[in-house]
């Protein structure tokens, strides 16, 4: 890891939310020259520089819908992580044209700026919500992977890669904090379907996954890691465990406008061009490539219905998460 970053200047769009956090945590470790944390919320990249206090850290305020600012983020950069995104689903919906001029007008300000400025790489941050979605965030995030990925098609300097990701426990607007916060305010969690399931990684395993796509010399490609998932009903259940009691109830209220019972990480049509790669990842081509030498990936699809976690299994990953101590 740290011959990917010595001497390098890095940019992060969007760096102060919870994935940005704890990537800034991992790249200090490192000897990376330059950690640039680009996002509009002041007050979360205020405490960003303070939480680090790092000479090598700096914030910018800025907005990814502006290009000036992108470009001006992007002089003299090698490597970007492009994070920033408008995520939850039920305000995409009522917004849709926020949500697009975020989530796509945002990427093509960054492909752009990228490529002028001569970035050796960038590394998009996707969703298993864009894999066939059926909301307006999946939506967008997967035209984002598709700009992210046709940028490789300009014959630049500038190498683009994707990765696709679960629910990371404790990020921002994951189910569990808020599922805790009812549990202690209400004694009471309202689940939208006692069937629904849905995956599960932990922030620095996640960020693993983002340097695993760094490593690698394949480009035009997605990368996903191989994560557990579970029924919604079991880690609700094992919530009320720890944080209720006899009395706390679950009140089922149905499934939201977009929401999927299971997720999708890898589709049908995917499957057809995906392939194995090391121990616990997969990647996704555009096409069918015949010189990976990497093998096949045997499932018709991958969704978050099967490899599920029993309940103790969940308890470990709270716990890891620092949700049950």
């Amino acid at each position: 890891m740290q011959n990917q970053f010595d001497n390098k200047r890095i940019v992060i769009f969007g760096g102060s939310g919870s994935w940005g956090t704890e990537l800034i945590a991992q790249l200090l470790k490192t000897k990376t020259k330059k950690i640039i944390s680009f996002a509009r919320n002041e007050y979360r990249q205020i405490s960003l520089k303070r939480k680090f206090n790092n000479s090598r850290l700096k914030i910018i305020i800025g907005d990814i819908r502006d290009y000036e600012a992108v470009d001006e983020a992007c002089k003299k950069v090698d490597i970007i992580f492009l994070l920033a995104a408008i995520k939850h689903i039920p305000l995409a919906e009522e917004f849709p044209h926020e949500c697009i001029k975020t989530n796509i007008n945002g990427v093509k300000n960054v492909v752009k700026a990228s490529i002028i400025n001569e970035v050796k790489r960038v590394i998009d941050v996707s969703s298993d919500k864009a894999c066939a979605p059926t909301n307006v965030y999946g939506a967008t995030k997967m035209i984002g992977e598709r700009l992210i990925l046709h940028g490789n098609s300009y014959n630049s300097k500038t190498e683009f890669q994707c990765i696709r990701g679960g629910n990371a426990i404790g990020s921002s607007g994951s189910v569990i904090p808020l599922f805790i916060d009812q549990i202690k305010k209400n004694n009471k969690i309202t689940l939208t379907d006692k069937r629904m399931t849905r995956y599960f990684i932990t922030l620095p395993e996640a960020i693993q996954l983002l340097f695993t796509a760094i490593k690698s010399n394949i480009i035009n490609a997605t990368y996903i890691i191989n994560m557990p998932a579970c029924k919604i009903i079991d880690l609700a259940e094992v919530l009320i465990e720890y944080y209720g009691n006899k009395n706390t109830k679950i009140k089922t209220i149905g499934i939201r406008t977009g929401e999927k019972l299971h997720e999708l990480l890898i589709s049908k049509t995917e499957a057809l061009n995906s392939y194995i790669y090391g121990k616990k990842y997969y990647l996704i081509c555009p096409s069918k490539k015949d010189d990976l030498n990497l093998p096949k990936v045997t499932f018709k699809e991958y969704n978050s219905s099967t490899n599920l976690m029993n309940k103790d299994q969940i308890k470990e990953l709270l716990d890891k998460g620092g949700f049950l101590r």
